[in-house]
């Protein structure tokens, strides 16, 4: 009998192993996939004024769609739509501009003075590639995401069916801290147009500005437009196989009826959107970074998004038509934001702009739990620590209503024998054993649905973990120990997935099985669904769960005890 026992273990041990092992040679083959990383290949810009500069991300003729906005988006503006198409320009040879700061790498096209490329040396593209930083906005490899901006209207010099052709003192700039203006200069129609680009070395903000000298004796009218065209393309390095939520791919912006307004590919190609706000911004969002155009908040402008003709998607903001008096200069300004998810900072930038930190249906949860997450980590320095840490803290709040419900539990155990005594005399009668459970429940005052409670009251803050976890960059990347070298991946070796259904199999067998055969039998099922399920989820959500359930244990081991001796000693009486 002892050896059929030990041949049952040995056995059960090698499907164990066995069943592992093929769940990571699975992920090897299809998770990760066979198909190398795409990268952006890296511009260089040589520091020699006068050399030329080849940018294989720009076409070597100007695309038969406008960039400029057409004369019915200028803010305030009525009257039919009118489209400026382009002349097709001579090659891109000395045309782009690369500015290096601490926390951005830029470059700028000369045509137009639009943004083309963004490195961000701060985040690295993967892991174990910290040398490769990572691209978000690019032109290259036929992927088209730029951020543009200009003067368009009766006077604009962005208008007529072309983009004009600036200057710069030099190729190249680098800051290394403090404040760099690059200036952009061109000559046209009796205007001097400086177009500015403000970086400072801790930030990730681009301020834009126009200053135009008119030296006409007429006055002149113009409107600045800043908008982001992009393809529908996944990010560089995006499309990867996940078990989790697809993250949001497209554009929001606040409005006076919706703080956070999502614009999907979608919504464009059912048609162009259109609203006048006052102030406001329009962001295009990624899993972890994002882009934003932020508009003058004393100025009502015009918010738009459409798809071009070329299939790509424009989505931005003009400004109101300005006039500039003869020998007067008129100046248009606006900010542009490249870089993380980081919602400090982003709430100090824009009203609503923090919100582009999107944490679901359960943001009025996920908010604390970030903060409360991020004090953990100021202190500890760990985000895996700081997760066990807030886990105590929750099983904390929740330990009175957990203990009622692991109470009920003990009293479930107790009369577990006289169900089952009932359930086996009227197992052909459902109506009578319904009422003879039902009689036992209210003589013995068991409730027994309160055992539910204890799984039912981690959901919502596991839910709104997940997207914290999910949507926080500040987790991107992160250690915790050993192999657990990024808690918003999944385990490599599926580790903490696996100890995850132990400890929910563990503590299954301290609760009482309530409930018909069938019932029964899937719950005993819970523990393998919620394991493969979590495989693939990221490690930081799966050492919250495991956290929760060893500490939900040691809880319920004590709570029911504390019952089983209190009605002991009550019936000793």
């Amino acid at each position: 009998m002892l050896s059929t026992e030990i041949n049952r273990v040995l056995l059960l041990l090698g499907l164990g192993v066995t069943a592992y092992l093929m769940i990571l040679a699975w992920d090897a083959d299809y998770s990760s996939g066979d198909t190398p990383v795409e990268y952006a290949a890296p511009i260089e810009v040589p520091a020699d004024a006068t050399a030329a500069v080849v940018d294989p991300g720009v076409a070597a003729t100007e695309p038969a769609v406008s960039d400029v906005p057409d004369a019915s988006l200028i803010a305030g503006a009525t009257g039919d739509a009118t489209v400026s198409v382009p002349q097709p320009a001579a090659g891109n040879a000395g045309r782009l501009i690369r500015v290096t700061t601490p926390r951005l790498s830029v470059w700028i096209d000369r045509l137009g003075g639009d943004i083309v490329r963004v490195e961000l040396p701060e985040f690295p593209f993967e892991i174990d590639r910290p040398d490769v930083p990572y691209t978000l906005l690019n032109s290259n490899n036929g992927r088209v995401y730029v951020a543009q901006s200009g003067l368009f209207g009766p006077d604009g010099i962005d208008g007529g069916g072309s983009r004009p052709l600036y200057e710069t003192a030099a190729r190249s700039y680098e800051l290394t801290d403090g404040i760099l203006d690059v200036v952009f200069t061109t000559t046209q129609d009796g205007l001097r147009v400086e177009k500015t680009f403000g970086f400072t070395s801790d930030e990730f903000i681009v301020n834009v500005g126009f200053s135009v000298a008119n030296g006409n004796s007429r006055p002149i009218q113009a409107s600045m437009f800043s908008q982001i065209k992009r393809d529908s393309r996944d990010p560089i390095g995006g499309g990867a196989w996940t078990m989790g939520p697809t993250p949001y791919l497209g554009a929001a912006l606040t409005t006076s009826e919706e703080r956070y307004y999502k614009l999907d590919f979608e919504d464009l190609d059912e048609g162009r959107f259109q609203s006048a706000e006052q102030g406001g911004w329009m962001a295009f969002l990624q899993h972890y970074f994002v882009s934003a155009w932020i508009a003058n908040p004393d100025e009502t402008n015009l918010f738009f998004g459409q798809r071009r003709a070329d299939g790509t998607y424009a989505v931005g903001f003009t400004g109101p038509l300005k006039e500039v008096a003869p020998r007067e200069t008129g100046t248009w300004e606006s900010r542009f934001y490249v870089g993380p998810k980081d919602q400090k900072r982003l709430e100090e930038l824009a009203p609503n702009l923090n919100l582009t930190v999107d944490y679901g249906f359960l943001w009025w949860l996920a908010v604390p739990l970030f903060y409360v997450l991020d004090a953990l980590h100021s202190f500890v320095g760990n985000w895996g620590v700081a997760i066990i840490l807030l886990t105590v803290l929750v099983k904390l709040v929740l330990y009175p209503l957990s203990s009622a419900s692991y109470r009920s539990m003990a009293n479930m155990r107790r009369v577990a024998p006289q169900l089952k005594r009932i359930q086996e005399r009227f197992a052909d009668d459902r109506q009578k054993l319904s009422q003879e459970m039902m009689a036992l429940y209210r003589k013995e005052k068991v409730n027994p649905l309160g055992g539910c409670l204890p799984m039912l009251l981690p959901m919502p803050i596991f839910i709104a973990l997940y997207w914290v976890l999910f949507e926080s960059v500040e987790l991107r990347h992160a250690p915790f120990m050993l192999w657990i070298d990024d808690l918003a991946a999944k385990d490599p070796y599926f580790v903490l997935p696996l100890l995850m259904g132990a400890s929910m199999y563990l503590q299954q067998l301290l609760s009482p099985a309530v409930g018909d055969p069938m019932q029964v039998r899937m719950m005993k099922l819970m523990p393998v669904m919620f394991t493969a399920l979590f495989l693939f989820f990221p490690a930081g959500l799966v050492l919250y769960w495991l956290v929760n359930s060893v500490l939900s244990i040691a809880q319920q081991w004590f709570v029911m005890k504390q019952t089983d001796a209190a009605f002991a000693a009550k019936k000793g009486q």
